[in-house]
């Protein structure tokens, strides 16, 4: 009676042993093929991207050239508690900071023209930053900005 159950034992081990094994090799496989899924369509979705980049270079970049941004004010912070809403770092005082002429935004000059480069709106309310020349803004206090037209 105790070797018969002993065999017993030993048969039920191997057959846990080789259901476990199956089992393992099951949840082993589908997660090989989902991580086959997803680098896929990571891999195709990435293609994709880099033809509309390339489209894109085609088609010239929207964002502003160096000589439009050379055109923006730029002047050095002088006090007060102001934050870039590009890098939303504080200004600190002697910092290059440059004004948006139409919508009246101040930015870390560097931060703002990284921006600019890419798109020419302003980051805050997306408004151009900079138009054709020739048009002009009234602003809230009366003064006018010349060379600039008022995006809609």
């Amino acid at each position: 009676m105790g070797a018969s159950l002993l065999a017993i034992a030993t048969q039920l081990m191997v057959i846990s042993i080789i259901i476990a094994s199956i089992i393992l090799f099951i949840g082993i496989g589908v997660l090989v093929l989902l991580h086959i899924c997803i680098v896929g369509k990571a891999f195709r979705r990435g293609l994709n991207t880099i033809s509309q980049g390339e489209e894109l270079k085609n088609e010239g970049n929207n964002g502003l050239s160096p000589d439009d941004l050379e055109k923006l004010p730029c002047y050095d912070f002088d006090g007060g508690e102001k934050d870039c809403a590009v890098c939303l770092e504080s200004f600190r005082n002697g910092e290059k900071c440059r004004l948006l002429p139409t919508c009246r935004h101040s930015f870390h000059a560097q931060c703002v023209d990284y921006w600019l480069v890419k798109t020419p709106i302003c980051p805050i309310c997306r408004t151009r930053a900079c138009e054709k020349e020739g048009g002009q803004k009234r602003l809230e206090d009366g003064a006018v900005v010349i060379g600039f037209q008022v995006s809609s």
